[in-house]
């Protein structure tokens, strides 16, 4: 049983035209989108910026939160930051902002069906996965990803496919349990795709990270 009433979906706008993707919204009975981008923004594809997207959900009926503060993929904390640059998914879901954004998508998905929206196509490839959603299966909650062709994946289904890719074994061995496996899965794809901006200077010096 879920923690939540309505179980959490994700979905990635990738380069959808805007009609095709209010349409995914509306058949998965989504009524508030919360934007997980920590730039709400798309060079490629202006129909998701922020007010854009904004819009073309009220007209739809759907609300709209931004969220990217708190849960966004590019942090603008420097301690999030490794010494290379990197984001440590770990450091951002340990932090109050995150934890207080979790708690707020959390009440929302009691009051009707929400949907984290980021910018990548394949749930694989995106801190909405492999940090939000992690965290809040963790806290017991139901998730859900939308794919590109309408179809809805079960975060299980979706950790399945990512052990596959990293060629694990599904069930665990001698050494690991299937949660091991999971998790070492986890830590590969976001060494991969986890956001590195530029190198943090010595301590003492100024430095603004990459928002």
């Amino acid at each position: 049983m879920s923690l939540t009433q309505y179980p959490i979906l994700t979905v990635g706008h990738s380069n959808h035209e805007a009609d095709a993707f209010l349409q995914l919204l509306v058949r998965h009975g989504v009524d508030e989108v919360v934007d997980v981008r920590s730039a709400p923004y798309s060079r490629y594809a202006s129909q998701f910026n922020h007010d854009a997207l904004r819009s073309a959900l009220e007209d739809v009926g759907i609300g709209y939160t931004y969220l990217g503060g708190e849960l966004g993929g590019r942090p603008a904390d420097r301690s999030s930051y490794d010494a290379d640059g990197r984001v440590r998914y770990n450091r951002v879901a340990d932090s109050d902002d995150f934890d207080d954004g979790i708690r707020r998508v959390i009440r929302a998905a009691d009051e009707g069906q929400v949907a984290l929206v980021c910018t990548e196509k394949e749930p694989l490839e995106c801190h909405r996965t492999l940090l939000v959603a992690r965290n809040l299966v963790e806290r017991g909650v139901a998730v859900g990803h939308i794919l590109a062709d309408g179809g809805l994946e079960a975060h299980d289904a979706t950790m399945l496919r990512l052990v596959e890719v990293h060629k694990l074994p599904p069930d665990g061995d001698m050494f690991r349990t299937r949660d091991d496996v999971i998790a070492e899965a986890l830590e590969r794809q976001v060494r991969k795709f986890a956001y590195v901006g530029e190198r943090p200077p010595p301590a003492g010096d100024d430095w603004h990270g990459a928002l």
